[in-house]
């Protein structure tokens, strides 16, 4: 028998009851998307599971749903989508220009690598731009602890990202490893674990649900990657805790228009640009760069500024591009509709 759960207890809010008239209120279900399948979407409400045939929504509905959202359910179709307290979304992989919906409504991140060849600082930087872009709360998670011979050399070098930064070392088969992190998903509490393919996600995820929901696969021996198990978005509710989703790994994570996510991820590198005595320094020969002057006595770290340029551009560059689909995607929109119009008085000898 599926057990039900109260609103609060699935993540819902204030600032979600506030969306909401009385008319809604009497008519309405609100519910959170759970899983997006190939014919259908599973929704969790107070009332249980409920399903929702893709069939029955607007073309255009299904790409702007992601798991997380919550909806107005109202006799077994969607209303409407709530407002969100939080969206991520990625330039989707590949030469195609187009922006792709991980997940929403999440209060905290997992980032998650592992401790043996996969460990990048690079990588951990760009998770960090996503997630405080999108005002969520970041914990670094270091899996495979078991396979790492200096875990506390790691450990500092994420740390001195960001001295506030909340890094967990665990070994997801060890239980006992991982208490701080159920700590931490707490009830009404959404967590979302992201992650490169094959750090240990699933295996994290079994651990901290005390159950075995998501298959796992051993890393390879013949370049130290784990295998890509996880294909899917889906929502878990956790004992007597929050809820926690599950995200596939991603190859490639390319940021877009999230420029003060990436300067609070490097907030140390853009403190000392706001100190240089041009304001369109490009910190690398000018008089007068702070940046530079900071890379000459050691305290900034030439990967760090490296790193921080880089995802300026990328963000940049990615940004302009989706907003350029965007403004040609509205346009043929507004073609397709007038010529639409046209071919209907035509009809009607107007």
């Amino acid at each position: 028998m599926t057990k039900i759960y109260s609103l609060p207890q699935l993540g819902w809010t204030p600032f979600f009851q506030q969306q909401l008239s009385l008319e809604e209120l009497s008519y309405c279900i609100p519910a959170r998307l759970a899983g997006q399948h190939r014919g259908h979407l599973d929704f969790y409400s107070d009332q249980g599971k409920q399903r929702v045939l893709t069939s029955s929504l607007h073309s255009s509905d299904i790409p702007s749903l992601t798991v997380g959202d919550w909806v107005l359910l109202r006799d077994g179709r969607i209303d409407r989508v709530l407002e969100r307290v939080s969206l991520f979304s990625r330039r989707a992989a590949g030469e195609k220009v187009s922006e792709q919906y991980i997940c929403a409504n999440v209060d905290t991140v997992f980032i998650t690598t592992s401790l043996n060849n996969d460990f990048s600082l690079n990588r951990i930087e760009r998770y960090l731009a996503m997630v405080k872009d999108a005002g969520a709360q970041p914990t670094v998670v270091l899996t495979k602890a078991d396979l790492c011979t200096d875990v506390d050399a790691c450990v500092s070098q994420v740390q001195s990202l960001d001295p506030l930064l909340i890094v967990e070392a665990v070994n997801a088969l060890d239980v006992g490893s991982l208490a701080f992190l159920k700590s931490g998903c707490s009830a009404g509490n959404t967590v979302a674990v992201m992650g490169s393919s094959g750090v240990g996600k699933s295996t994290l995820i079994n651990g901290l649900l005390g159950e075995s929901v998501q298959n796992t696969a051993s890393i390879r021996d013949d370049d130290d990657k784990g295998r890509h198990t996880t294909v899917s978005r889906t929502l878990h509710m956790i004992p007597n805790g929050g809820v926690l989703l599950d995200t596939p790994g991603m190859r490639e994570l390319q940021l877009s228009d999230c420029e003060s996510g990436v300067n609070e991820a490097f907030a140390d590198v853009h403190s000392l640009a706001g100190q240089c005595r041009f304001s369109d320094c490009s910190h690398q020969s000018e008089k007068g760069c702070a940046v530079q002057n900071a890379l000459a006595q050691g305290s900034l770290d030439e990967r760090r500024l490296a790193n921080y340029l880089k995802l300026l551009r990328e963000q940049e560059r990615n940004g302009a591009t989706l907003a350029e689909k965007r403004a040609r995607d509205r346009s043929l929109s507004r073609h397709y509709r007038s010529s639409q119009s046209e071919a209907q008085r035509f009809k009607r000898g107007e």
